[in-house]
């Protein structure tokens, strides 16, 4: 095996974790118990609960105007800052990707992306990111850290013939800038401005799959991809050249009115579509994963795992979830052998659970922004548009009986729909649309010390369980691409 270590290590920095401790597992050993620990005292190491980890501004007019965008016009997100990378060269390589993913990668190729999705033996989630092929035996996995940890782990201790390079996030690169800049472009205008601003005659890219273009004499890599619905594409090229193409995309988008979006319209665009991005990952437990645990840094991502909500249990693995849980159950192709296969094969007939969006009642939000007009403890402030204070937000989910049926996750406003909503999971007998159920919104005893947290007090909000994705143009395109990139 060959490693190449890229512009970082594997030992990624957050600030927050303190000690002797030299690995998550010591961190585990040293703590009374790590669910406390990561509700308490862990650092968001993402961008979105912990924005100052992105030089991308929140806003760029406002989020209101950027939200109306993708449904109205056109958006431009630079998603540049906040994404790590790792690139995956060598005979070996592709061998060691088919081992993690639980999805088929039979027919990747150059031209076509892929979502993989990785599990523990237990068939738990670890992570997700998206995967390219470059041609040459060489990869590309973007963003979904705690997975291209997992890939970068096997790589350097499974006997791989396999080189690793590392490009990470802004916040933890110490060059201060990322090799390739990567712009997401979506709205119903979406697609006249690529077609404008391409060089020559603009290629009709299928759903998940990438053409190498022309902008403003760089060449780019356009990934047909769209969290709002319409023809969206995802830009990248030499980060040198970010700004060139960026200015050529806004000026041939004008007349369309399209507009920038800050990273607080960013990351309130999955709750329409239904992407539930970096849930915690089932590592922190099991034998499987010891010597995982043991490679990971006690100051990396998994160490600051920021936990949130109103759902707390002193035991990890009742935050995990699988694949099923997570609508992944469409893409699981047993045509090879990955970890977790056979725990997978042996839910596949009934899963538990499933994931549903929730419309939150009208009455009960007004009633916590009504609360700081009053003299009592205020409820939980709701931030918007996101409103998800921690990276993994769970919210407990009561069904009628009083029973808990699952958690919420992450939530947001949507202007496009005149909701607040959130993302949750559920047991199947309580996810039928239209199924009346409670959330408990804010944290127990006043709220956990972390800094993001202000004093309050917990409220029951009544929501209605709606599909996923919620958003129309999102669910048409879902329906419209299954089966034709899978």
């Amino acid at each position: 095996m060959c490693l190449k270590q890229g512009i970082i290590d594997s030992s990624q920095k957050v600030q927050g974790v303190s000690g002797q401790a030299k690995s998550l597992q010591d961190l585990i050993n040293s703590v009374p118990n790590i669910v406390e620990h990561l509700f308490n005292d862990a650092v968001a190491p993402h961008a979105r609960p912990n924005p100052v980890r992105t030089p991308v501004p929140l806003e760029f007019s406002n989020w209101r105007e950027e939200q109306r965008a993708w449904r109205e016009t056109a958006v431009l997100f630079d998603q540049s800052h906040h994404m790590p990378e790792l690139f995956l060269k060598g005979p070996d390589a592709r061998e060691l990707l088919v081992r993690v993913g639980i999805n088929s990668l039979a027919n990747l190729a150059p031209g076509r992306a892929k979502q993989l999705v990785g599990c523990n033996a237990r068939g738990q989630l670890i992570g997700d990111c998206v995967l390219h092929d470059l041609g040459d035996e060489t990869f590309e996995l973007i963003s979904g850290m705690t997975l291209l940890n997992w890939v970068h782990f096997l790589a350097e201790t499974g006997g791989y013939d396999v080189s690793v390079e590392r490009d990470n996030n802004t916040a933890d690169n110490p060059t201060g800038k990322r090799q390739q800049f990567r712009f997401g472009m979506d709205g119903p205008f979406a697609g006249e401005i690529f077609a404008e601003v391409v060089k020559g005659e603009a290629p009709d890219i299928p759903f998940f799959c990438t053409r190498k273009v022309e902008i403003a004499g760089c060449e780019v890599l356009a990934l047909r991809h769209g969290m709002a619905g319409h023809k969206g594409v995802e830009l990248s090229g030499p980060y040198e050249m970010g700004d060139a193409v960026r200015d050529a995309i806004l000026a041939a988008g004008e007349k369309y009115g399209i507009r920038r979006g800050g990273s607080r319209t960013y990351f309130s665009a999955s709750i329409e579509s239904g992407w539930i991005g970096y849930p915690l990952p089932a590592i922190y437990t099991g034998d499987d994963m010891a010597a995982f645990r043991a490679w990971l840094p006690a100051d990396g991502w998994e160490a600051n795992f920021q936990m949130g909500g109103s759902f707390f249990s002193p035991d990890v693995e009742d935050y995990y979830l699988t694949a099923y849980d997570m609508g992944y159950g469409n893409i699981i192709k047993y045509d090879h052998d990955f970890i977790g296969r056979e725990a997978l094969e042996a839910m596949a007939g009934d899963p538990d659970r499933t994931k549903v969006t929730l419309v939150w009642n009208d009455d009960d939000v007004s009633k916590i922004f009504d609360s700081l007009l009053e003299s009592d403890l205020p409820y939980k402030y709701i931030e918007r548009p996101v409103a998800d204070y921690v990276l993994a937000q769970a919210d407990e989910v009561r069904g009628a009986d009083g029973r808990r049926i699952g958690y919420s996750t992450h939530c947001s406003y949507s202007i496009n729909e005149r909701q607040q909503l959130s993302l949750a999971i559920v047991d199947k007998a309580h996810a039928e649309p239209g199924t009346q159920v409670t959330l408990i919104w804010g944290e127990a005893d006043g709220g956990t010390r972390k800094p993001r947290v202000e004093r309050h007090r917990q409220i029951e909000v009544r929501a209605t369980v709606a599909p996923v994705p919620y958003a129309k143009a999102a669910s048409a395109m879902k329906k419209a691409a299954i089966g034709k990139a899978a």
